[in-house]
């Protein structure tokens, strides 16, 4: 036992979680967004914010911009801030779904100027990577149509990937395109990238620096998320991950919150892939808007829900599962599962951490901090951020 729990430690303390620069902002429904003292009022505050949730899971060592939302003059100096955070700058989120002009579409837009517009923030945001020393470029479109007839399918389908082709080709050697796709939302007909079908198929026509975004709230209710997750790591294109949680469609709740046996189930694909680690490549990112929760526990609750259903993905017997699923046992393959997932592995988690210096509750210790108070103080007047409503 001792010889599995090293090994799931081992795992776990090289695991690496982003946190998003908007869960820090003030956020809500679609009726009001609701403010909260002490919300960032800059993207530095938003950087001091997450240095704090690494502070205390010691996994979650950069945080992903989105760009307006956190534009500013220097981008290095925001890179330098992050750094003496001890944190640094992650996946750059383009925003081509907040501007008049969008109300068509963005890079598919019949018009022409506006298909124009939209490419160049995209390039525009790969510069900014230039400055920030980013990787990934997380493309996000909320292109669509609400009536039949109102636009051609298939020509908004060539004007999306003329769009990529062009971003694709001013992309480094060392960065990466991430595709994210959704069901449906703001767009009631037909989405342009509306599963991960659309967006494998476009990131196949770029190039191998072109992957895949699976963000688990994007789905029809009973997808069974984990075989997608298993077909595209079969096939070298799962990028990333948007971890939040639904009940009945993209609501961004913390992870785990609504099915934690699903991620489990996610994170076993990860597991039996071997593709936890840093050098697979695969960035796992929060995506979540915490509307009436406190939002530094809340993103602290989320990092460490990820490291249970990790650590219990970790602790499946796959030697007994293997020889279970090859004799065709039913039951047994699934009672190992279950075994696995049924084990209480927060002891191990504290454990884990006191071995890091941390505290072995990261939540009740951030409480104790003082610092939710302090910058509830500081932090009056100037413009709280948010995305608005």
């Amino acid at each position: 036992m001792t010889e599995t729990a090293d090994r799931v430690k081992d795992a776990l303390r090289a695991q690496r979680i982003e946190t998003p620069s908007w869960a820090y902002g003030n956020s809500g429904t679609r009726f009001k967004v609701f403010t909260q003292p002490g919300v960032p009022r800059t993207p530095f505050e938003k950087i001091d914010d997450a240095a704090q949730v690494h502070a205390f899971t010691g996994v979650a060592p950069t945080v992903a911009l989105h760009i307006p939302w956190d534009t500013v003059d220097d981008y290095r100096a925001l890179a330098d801030h992050a750094a003496e955070r001890g944190v640094a700058l992650g996946a750059i989120n383009s925003n081509v779904f907040q501007d008049d002009d969008y109300k068509l579409g963005s890079v598919t837009n019949p018009d022409p100027r506006i298909r124009r517009k939209a490419t160049d923030h995209l390039l525009d945001c790969v510069s900014i990577m230039d400055q920030t020393g980013s990787r990934d470029l997380k493309l996000w479109f909320s292109d669509g149509l609400n009536y039949p007839g109102q636009d051609n399918l298939a020509r908004r389908q060539d004007r999306l990937a003329e769009a990529l082709r062009e971003v694709y080709d001013r992309l480094g050697d060392d960065q990466r395109m991430l595709v994210e796709y959704k069901l449906f939302e703001p767009a009631f007909y037909a989405t342009d990238i509306p599963d991960w079908g659309t967006a494998f198929a476009h990131c196949v026509e770029l190039g191998p620096k072109a992957q895949v975004v699976i963000d688990t709230g994007h789905h029809a209710p009973g997808t069974n998320i984990e075989f997608i997750v298993a077909f595209l790591l079969r096939q070298k294109r799962l990028g990333a991950f948007d971890f939040n949680s639904r009940f009945y469609a993209d609501d961004d709740l913390m992870v785990g919150a609504a099915d934690p046996f699903q991620l489990f189930r996610i994170m076993h694909e990860i597991v039996r892939a071997d593709a936890l680690g840093p050098e697979a490549g695969i960035a796992f990112m929060l995506d979540q808007c915490h509307n009436i929760e406190a939002k530094i526990p809340a993103i602290i609750r989320s990092v460490l829900n990820v490291q249970e259903a990790t650590a219990k993905a970790l602790l499946v017997d796959a030697d007994a599962l293997d020889a279970a699923q090859d004799s065709g046992d039913v039951l047994e393959s699934n009672d190992v599962l279950m075994d696995a997932y049924n084990t209480d592995v927060r002891p191990l988690l504290a454990e884990l951490r006191t071995d890091m210096g941390l505290d072995p509750d990261p939540v009740r210790a951030y409480r104790r901090s003082g610092y939710g108070d302090r910058i509830s103080a500081d932090r009056v007047g100037g413009d709280q951020a948010g995305w608005g409503a």
